[in-house]
């Protein structure tokens, strides 16, 4: 294993992705190769088609490559089955989606505290640790308040805090903002921003230039390869 390095989060070498589609091949993904260190700031962007949704899902190891080799943390989840793959995404990703995903007749805490149940954590730690992650998105009195009870952008910050609990590898949002106003989606950018200062890796799937300019990494896609891969020249001086 001397060629695994611990280096980056995620190593991608020469990922391929094919679909069946009836007699049809379809080619999602080609021959991709990239690295994603500690606390780097990604946007991935691409038109429809472009194959950002299969990287995403390759990323957050909801799906596995046709051919390649991927590397999370130095683990090799390419040939990983269903419930290895479940165990990485439990332990290492938290993932935040632009429908929110919240249970609607949950509170926002039992909301936040459910990847926890799956964690196997006591109910007493549960609890302790979904007020503190509600509470480092500014929702900290709003614990009791059911999805219909919270705005848009609070349903958000919930989802986020969900995201958190786990105290994962990686922050992995998909069109965080496309169920948002304008206002409210920058509001959530800041948080994000706030997260990657903190010290989390945030990884942004987006088709919206005012989310990804946001990102110090910019990974553009198109018919499945990747185009370009290069710092956000935004913030090249800061």
């Amino acid at each position: 294993m001397s060629d695994v390095s611990t280096d980056f989060i995620i190593d991608i070498r020469h990922i391929s992705k094919v679909y069946e589609m009836g007699d049809e091949e379809v080619h999602a993904l080609r021959d991709v190769s990239l690295s994603i260190g500690h606390n780097e700031y990604i946007a991935v962007m691409g038109p429809s088609g472009s194959g950002k949704s299969t990287l995403m899902n390759m990323l957050g190891c909801l799906d596995t490559p046709t051919a390649g080799l991927y590397l999370f943390n130095g683990e090799n989840v390419s040939d990983m089955d269903d419930d290895d793959l479940a165990d990485i995404r439990n332990r290492e990703i938290g993932f935040v989606f632009q429908t929110f995903n919240l249970l609607p007749r949950a509170s926002s805490l039992q909301n936040v505290e459910l990847p926890l149940v799956y964690a196997g954590l006591n109910k007493h730690d549960r609890h302790e640790r979904a007020q503190e992650a509600l509470t480092s998105v500014g929702l900290g009195d709003r614990v009791d308040h059911r999805p219909n009870e919270l705005s848009g952008g609070q349903r958000q910050r919930v989802a986020i805090a969900r995201a958190l609990v786990t105290k994962p590898s990686i922050i992995l949002a998909d069109e965080p903002t496309g169920n948002l106003d304008s206002k409210t989606g920058q509001d959530i950018m800041e948080l994000f921003d706030a997260l990657w200062r903190g010290g989390n890796t945030v990884i942004l799937v987006t088709h919206e230039e005012d989310v990804a300019r946001h990102a110090r990494r910019i990974i553009r896609l198109r018919d499945g390869l990747i185009e370009s891969d290069a710092p956000n020249e935004l913030h090249a001086s800061l």
